[in-house]
């Protein structure tokens, strides 16, 4: 058992690749991770619906007429966890050395960043992009007096905690940060555990965790003195089908790899999927009711578009939209034909992913009745990342963002990669993204994140292109002492929450006795 200050959080061997690369911001260690907010502190945080901007280390902020220039005025209140303060030029020195690292973080936005003052920095961009604002949600501050090649391993920042002790692969031992600004955590030391296999689970009916992420299929299982929890997944992740959008005509990717695919080209092959899959049934089939059906690229979120939703489990639409289109079962075979062309494409998914695999064979399953067969295919990332833009791809995503709304779906950003892989290609689509991202505000941008889904006419969605088919979201489960409030609902509600360590300097111990029994 814990002692009174201290948790421990087995967190799995799986997430430890979230851990092992270590702990620079000008690196990658930001979102999309259990970062949020252990060492470094941000210039902003979201409020838990993802609605509002919170001030962190920032006090204020101003966006020039032209939306190129962003002003921002930091607190005098800051240190670094060696009692250094925090300044404008450790903000600066953050941004220019996430640029040059040309790492996971994209900056190329970002022309440059100087300070105006000691606590006042100008962060320069090329040209207005309101969705800046997330980088200045997730980059962690990094001090420029002790940062360095080893500074991964032995990170020094401003945030609640600081990094007392690493043994690789094995825990990570973490304890308050004396000069933290902010509220003080209740809870003083943490320890991460990396248990391999079923072993997190055993840790918390021991008792030796007190908190203990486990498998869908043991998260049924009672435990005592420990409560269910399911926690939206990390960045919100869901994960859905990406379509060729082009047909197939020789051309290919930078790359050398094929693009297009003549089935799937077709609107009414990518609209009549949309219709006939039964989200609910895969969520409660395949990922055994830890999630939500996901019917659109901004599920749940602030900038979705409620007009864009279908009902789905719909075969006899499905079926409408494919006779209306002059889809026929010419030969009786039970696959529908069209001018030589039968409805029929490979589906890939990551042969290491169970989930993914069931649901690539559930959807192959429910689409076979309308007459469009599946092919499910599993293989490893680096043949899914040659052939995904010739063949529809099981893909995950985060959506925390409305940016992912233009990596997805913007023609410019599709390049052979990650981005759009469909090559999905639309004007009017375009133009809304655009308008977006020059917008002057996050509120002035939102109507134009709707539009990309649905304006009425078109859109990426199941009513206009039907660019993708998203089917789940995905929860995380987690075995939590019910001796610890983590501020969070057994039980994901429609706003969003955020992950785990969200709200980490919230957490406290509720019952005094079994606490302390065996500390």
């Amino acid at each position: 058992m814990a002692s009174k200050d201290e948790v421990v959080i087995d967190l799995g061997w799986q997430a430890y690749g979230w851990f092992e690369k270590g702990f620079d911001p000008t690196r990658g260690w930001a979102r999309a991770s259990y970062t949020v907010p252990l060492f470094q502190s941000t210039l902003f945080r979201r409020s838990e619906s993802l609605r509002e901007l919170v001030n962190d280390l920032a006090q204020s902020y101003r966006i020039s007429p032209d939306r190129k220039v962003w002003t921002v005025k930091i607190r005098q209140d800051a240190r670094f966890a060696d009692g250094q303060p925090l300044t404008a030029a450790d903000v600066a020195y953050t941004f220019n050395t996430a640029k040059a690292s040309g790492g996971p973080t994209n900056l190329d936005i970002l022309s440059q960043a100087i300070t105006t003052s000691k606590y006042e920095v100008e962060l320069q961009l090329k040209q207005p992009q309101i969705a800046f604002f997330e980088q200045l949600v997730h980059m962690g501050i990094v001090p420029k007096h002790a940062h360095g090649s080893g500074y991964s391993r032995n990170p020094i920042g401003s945030g609640p905690y600081r990094l007392v002790q690493w043994n690789e692969g094995e825990q990570i031992i973490i304890e308050a940060n004396p000069n933290y600004y902010g509220k003080p955590s209740q809870i003083k030391r943490i320890v991460f555990l990396f248990s391999r296999g079923d072993a997190a689970v055993a840790a918390a009916r021991a008792g030796l965790a007190q908190i203990a992420r486990v498998p869908y299929t043991l998260a049924i299982q009672p435990s005592a003195g420990m409560k269910l929890y399911q926690i939206k997944s990390t960045d919100h992740a869901q994960v859905g089908l990406m379509f060729p959008y082009l047909p197939n005509t020789g051309k290919k990717t930078p790359q050398g790899e094929l693009i297009g695919n003549d089935v799937t080209a077709e609107r009414a092959i990518r609209q009549a999927v949309n219709y006939a899959i039964d989200r609910q049934t895969l969520v409660n089939a395949i990922v055994q009711g830890y999630g939500s059906a996901a019917t659109g690229p901004a599920d749940g979120m602030p900038w979705e578009e409620p007009a864009a939703k279908i009902e789905d489990a719909d075969p006899h639409k499905a079926r409408q939209i494919l006779s209306q289109a002059g889809w026929r079962d010419l030969n009786g075979d039970g696959t529908l034909d069209k001018q030589g062309l039968k409805a029929e494409f490979t589906l890939l998914y990551s042969a290491e992913d169970s989930i993914r695999q069931g649901l690539a064979l559930a959807v192959a399953q429910m689409l076979k009745p309308i007459g469009i067969q599946v092919n499910a295919e599993g293989k490893g990332w680096p043949e899914i990342e040659r052939r995904m833009h010739g063949n529809v791809v099981l893909y995950l995503m985060g959506t925390s963002s409305p940016k992912e709304l233009q990596f997805l779906y913007h023609s410019d950003s599709a390049r052979g990669e990650y981005e759009n892989p469909g090559y999905y290609s639309n004007p009017i689509v375009d133009r809304a993204i655009d308008r977006g991202m020059a917008a002057a505000s996050e509120t002035a941008a939102m109507p134009f994140w709707k539009q990309v889904q649905w304006d009425g006419q078109t859109g990426v969605t199941a009513k206009g292109d039907a660019a993708s088919a998203w089917l789940v979201n995905l929860n995380e489960t987690y075995l939590i002492s019910e001796c610890l409030n983590i501020g969070k609902p057994a039980v994901p509600s429609k706003g969003y929450l955020g992950p785990l360590l969200s709200n980490i300097t919230d957490w406290k111990w509720v019952c005094q006795q079994k606490k302390e029994v065996g500390a």
